[in-house]
């Protein structure tokens, strides 16, 4: 791949992968924030996706794949999310058919598919996306995630690759999960104590960048190393586990999620287990996880 597209460049994911890409790409981005101290290789546009000069941008840079990693999470309003995640995706699939893209990535979340009990050990990639019955927060991460998927039989000469990786930790990730996990005591479901499967941002990098030099199109759950139980992996990442009845444990992350800290519906993940199969993506690319568990907590205490 020679040339390479980022939206959501800044962020933290962002920054990993085009520095990880650039040695085998000229790689440009797109974020509306800034990114102080952001190698001069790599160019920064400060444009809205859903704006006619990301098109511009598009023309321009003439990449041969796009790597979509921009999206709201459940710290922005109701219609900044909507906005964001699938009106901004949908403008961006469609201008990548339109300008002859020849690949698109799609960064998606194991999450869409849902906490629930009756959760199957082991879900694969045709499982219904049941998360936005319960959580409104991530309702547009699986409208953005079902658009994607869309589009593989809307856009035929566009291929299109979603991946859904399970719980991102690491030194710089901002997901929300891994914002609990830093805290020196994390709220959880009294009773519950689910298995959770984790994967290190650094290595979700590999599986962006393996996904591209397999010219993978599809859906493909990205799993980490293992599992372990929550308590275990809240202790190994510093912290303590602060047990809620459930009638308290509500609350307490509707108000976190109020201050745009993490999404209320966290809890439930917090509660029932999912745990899904990375089998499709490690058959198509060889794929293995360099960091294992430990240092994957060693990883989010420092």
């Amino acid at each position: 791949m020679d040339k390479i597209l980022i939206t959501g460049v800044s962020g933290s994911l962002g920054r990993l992968l085009a520095r990880r890409l650039r040695a085998e790409a000229e790689v440009s981005g797109v974020d509306r924030r800034p990114w102080p101290g952001r190698p001069t290789s790599i160019s920064l546009h400060a444009v809205d996706l859903r704006k006619r000069a990301f098109e511009e941008v598009l023309r321009k840079e003439a990449p041969r794949a796009v790597v979509h990693l921009s999206s709201a999470t459940g710290a922005n309003s109701d219609s900044r999310r909507h906005d964001h995640n699938v009106a901004a995706t949908q403008k961006l699939l469609a201008h990548c058919a339109r300008h002859r893209i020849e690949r698109v990535v799609v960064l998606s979340s194991a999450g869409v598919y849902g906490a629930a009990p009756e959760n199957p050990f082991g879900i694969e990639e045709e499982h219904a996306l049941s998360a936005s019955r319960e959580y409104p927060e991530i309702r547009s991460l699986v409208q953005r995630d079902s658009l994607a998927c869309a589009a593989m039989w809307k856009y035929p000469d566009l291929s299109i690759a979603v991946l859904r990786p399970v719980h991102v930790l690491g030194e710089t990730s901002q997901a929300p999960v891994a914002a609990l996990l830093r805290r020196r005591r994390v709220p959880t479901a009294m009773g519950f104590d689910p298995p959770m499967q984790f994967l290190h941002e650094r290595d979700l990098v590999d599986a962006v960048a393996l996904t591209l030099t397999h010219k993978l199109s599809g859906v493909f759950n990205v799993v980490g190393p293992g599992q372990v139980p929550l308590h275990t992996a809240i202790r190994a990442c510093g912290g303590e586990p602060w047990p809620l009845p459930e009638f308290l444990g509500r609350p307490v992350f509707r108000r976190f999620s109020a201050l745009g800290t993490w999404p209320a519906g966290v809890i439930d993940y917090f509660k029932y287990p999912l745990i899904v199969s990375g089998r499709r993506f490690e058959e198509a690319t060889q794929w293995k996880p360099l960091f294992g568990l430990p240092e994957i907590f060693e990883a989010m205490r420092a």
